[in-house]
Order: C-alpha cells, then structure tokens, then sequence
C-alpha cells in the first residue's frame, strides 16, 4: 500500500520508527518530514499529507502530534478528507470500517509504540463497509 506520513516535532520519533516498521511489511512509504525534533508548524505538514492523499497519490496517510488534535484538524479542512483520531486500535477499525476514514492521525504524546504499530496495522489492513454507512460518509463534505 502507498502510505504518506508526517508530524510535528512531538511526533518525529514514532513516525520514523513506524516508517521501517511499515516498510518491512511490505509497504511504500512516502515520509513528508519533519526530520528532526526542531519546532515546526503542524499545519504545514498536515496540509503536504492532505493534498498527496486528496490526489490519490497515496492510498492513506498517517499523521502525529503531540495531542493528535492539531494536526487532525488541519487535515480535516481538505474536503476529501476524513482524518480520524484515533488512541486505541477499536477506534482504528471503526473509523474504517463506518467512516471510510483515509488519514489516521495518533497522539505522540499518549500512546506507546506498541499501540502505534497495532493501530496502524489495524487502520491500514480495515476496510470501508459501506453499505448503511455510505450516505452518512457522504454527507459529511461541506461541498
């Protein structure tokens, strides 16, 4: 799968390890920064990560700040976007399964490693149900 990934600083650490983890499992990664632990303004990444996704350039995107929020919003202002924040892998599979979620933003801050690796495994491996959910999913571009 073609994943773009990106942070702030909070999340430099797990976006790089996610990024070998992901490649060993055979996926292809495109790592939009940043590189080291500098301060940075979310936005600027969220919105690079956003428009690569919105293109279909990649398949999803994987985000990290600090709290998740920040960079999660900003994602969200893409209309073809639907980031989810997601802390545990349960919220992973239903952001998937029932909002055909295709950016997966976690907080750096508040979660292990561990639980980074399973709920990006479980975000990336979940599909859209469809369905009942299709006109809900619709609905939700302001467009």
């Amino acid at each position: 799968m073609k994943i773009a990934i990106a942070s702030d600083h909070a999340g430099v650490e797990y976006k790089k390890q996610l990024v070998e983890y992901l490649k060993e499992k055979g996926n292809e990664l495109f790592d939009l920064g940043p590189f080291n632990e500098e301060r940075v303004d979310y936005p600027d990444f969220a919105h690079a990560l956003a428009k690569k996704v919105s293109i279909k350039e990649v398949e999803i995107g994987i985000l990290f700040c600090g709290s998740g929020n920040g960079i999660n919003m900003s994602a969200n202002k893409h209309q073809e976007i639907r980031s989810a924040l997601c802390w545990k892998k349960e919220i992973a599979e239903l952001a998937r399964l029932h909002n055909n979620a295709n950016v997966l933003t976690m907080p750096a801050r508040f979660i292990s490693f561990e639980e980074v690796k399973e709920i990006a495994s479980i975000f990336i491996e979940t599909e859209f149900e469809g369905g009942r959910h299709e006109g809900r999913v619709n609905k939700i571009s302001c467009v």
